[in-house]
């Protein structure tokens, strides 16, 4: 299967964003007291956890961003509709569907599963405008 041409400047821009997008949200100002009330953890017990869970996420985020744009590329070409759109779709079919029986089995709960999957849905909706309107 061909993906066509993949703009990689855009795809790394995209996970940068994704991480700045995680460092907004998860900030004291919006969900970080309510997250870490439902995950019962301390700020100083998530700060001392070891620093290459940002380089495993930033990873991660490279590989979604190369992925959401191989989507958009096989599906009828980039844009803005295109990725805001595929963004959603992926958001609701995989992510939203196996964090929450990851969740229901975890007993983790809804607040915390809105506040990560908000996140994810943010992050996804940020990537799919970027690789729209840049790939």
């Amino acid at each position: 299967m061909e993906f066509g041409e993949i703009n990689t400047l855009a795809v790394l821009v995209s996970a940068v964003a994704s991480m700045l997008v995680g460092f907004v949200w998860f900030s004291k100002p919006l969900f970080e007291g309510a997250w870490l009330a439902g995950i019962g953890k301390t700020r100083e017990q998530v700060a001392a956890a070891p620093p290459t869970r940002f380089v495993i996420a930033f990873i991660a985020a490279v590989l979604e961003a190369y992925i959401l744009a191989a989507l958009l590329n096989i599906t009828g070409g980039p844009s803005l509709p295109t990725g805001v759109l595929m963004a959603v779709v992926l958001w609701a079919s995989f992510v939203a569907t196996t964090t929450a029986a990851s969740y229901a089995f975890a007993g983790r709960g809804l607040r915390v599963w809105m506040i990560e999957s908000g996140n994810h849905l943010v992050t996804l909706l940020v990537m799919g405008a970027i690789l729209g309107l840049w790939t």
